[in-house]
């Protein structure tokens, strides 16, 4: 078994980290945060057979916080890894503004700094990541990300604030961010040109068109729109937006449409990806009996028991398609057929429809004819 020593083990990259490594076989995971006593770092440094350094300070209220959190703590975890008398890798976190010289890329520097010259010194293999922003789950709004500030916000129905539209950041995910450092615990992490490891995929943004993304997500609901998830970039924002609504916001009503036979209601609709609705039919009732041009349709019936009937306009033979939640199987409406679904069960039938199209009663393409 490898036991591995997380620092920062509670702050963003830390959770998101060893609720990844809490599913690898075989590995013991020893967590060291800020507060812990530092007197408890050698025990953790005899017991390490990696070390992924997360722990770190980005917004103090006093700057010289920036020294005691990044490179003081990185200083006393490479004297106890010395202490050990292993060469335990060491990975760390750094950012991209350790280029620059303002106090907290200053102080990141410096770590690195550390960190190579204990690589240098031991021989052990160290990895340093310049991450840019880091977004996705557990980023502390108004502190990791602005990413993180934008979807609280919105998730809150608060107002975003965008000074400078124009700008663009440089994002990476969180979940890619995990990745390469598993991948380097394995000895394979990937490489820039710089020969340092480093996250591949890299989201190139302007803070305008980030904040326009993330405003559109709560009309969704009202809409009943599928968000916005067809770019790998707007499906992680959206999945993020969601992990900020408060927890007695995470169901909301949908619009639904009653009578003598059941109930129906519209689940999601996309130009792109049609309509998704569900319905609720009671025994011995037929929903249908009308014919589309061009739009398609798919029935699944998911509880109850029913069957399809067809026939074509110019025909008079009816085909029949018993369907049974029991034994789901999905049933494709092709065009110019008349078609029904009924209750033939004791019981309410539910059943999921998909359409090709959302349905505008402008232009219904739904022509009443009994099958």
């Amino acid at each position: 078994m490898a036991t591995v020593v997380v620092t920062g083990a509670q702050g963003f990259l830390g959770r998101n980290l060893i609720a990844t490594l809490s599913a690898v076989p075989d590995l013991e995971i020893l967590s060291f945060d800020r507060g812990d006593d530092p007197e408890t770092l050698p025990e953790l440094a005899a017991r390490a057979d990696f070390v992924f350094h997360l722990a770190g300070v980005n917004r103090p209220q006093d700057p010289a916080e920036f020294i005691e959190g990044n490179v003081d703590v990185t200083r006393r975890l490479l004297e106890a890894l010395r202490a050990a008398g292993r060469p335990v890798p060491v990975l760390i976190s750094s950012s991209t503004q350790a280029a620059l010289d303002n106090p907290y890329g200053v102080s990141k520097r410096q770590a690195e700094e550390l960190v190579r010259a204990y690589g240098q010194e031991t021989g052990a293999p160290v990895f340093v990541f310049r991450l840019p922003n880091v977004f996705g789950k557990w980023s502390r709004p108004a502190y990791n990300s602005v990413v993180a500030t934008f979807c609280h916000r919105v998730a809150h129905g608060l107002p975003l604030e965008v000074h400078d539209p124009a700008r663009e950041v440089s994002l990476v995910h969180v979940d890619d961010v995990v990745a390469e450092f598993i991948a380097a615990f394995r000895g394979s992490p990937q490489r820039g040109p710089d020969g340092e490891p480093t996250v591949p995929r890299v989201f190139t943004v302007t803070l305008g068109d980030l904040a326009e993304r993330i405003s559109r997500f709560p009309e969704t609901r009202r809409t009943r729109e599928t968000p916005d998830v067809g770019d790998d970039l707007s499906r992680r924002l959206y999945s993020m937006y969601l992990s900020y609504l408060p927890e007695d916001q995470f169901a909301y009503s949908l619009e639904i449409r009653r009578d003598p036979r059941g109930w129906l209601a519209e689940v999601l609709r996309s130009p792109a990806l049609g309509q998704i609705f569900v319905s609720v039919t009671h025994p011995g009732i037929a929903r249908g009996h009308h014919w589309h041009h061009t739009k398609t349709e798919k029935f699944l019936v998911v509880s109850g028991e029913a069957v399809v009937r067809f026939r074509p306009l110019d025909g008079r033979e009816v085909i029949e398609y018993p369907v049974s939640g029991a034994e789901p199987r999905v049933v494709d409406i092709p065009p110019g057929y008349t078609h029904s679904i009924t209750n033939t069960g004791a019981t309410d039938l539910v059943t999921l429809f998909w359409a090709s199209e959302p349905f505008d009663p402008g232009r219904p393409d739904t022509h009443a004819l009994p099958v």
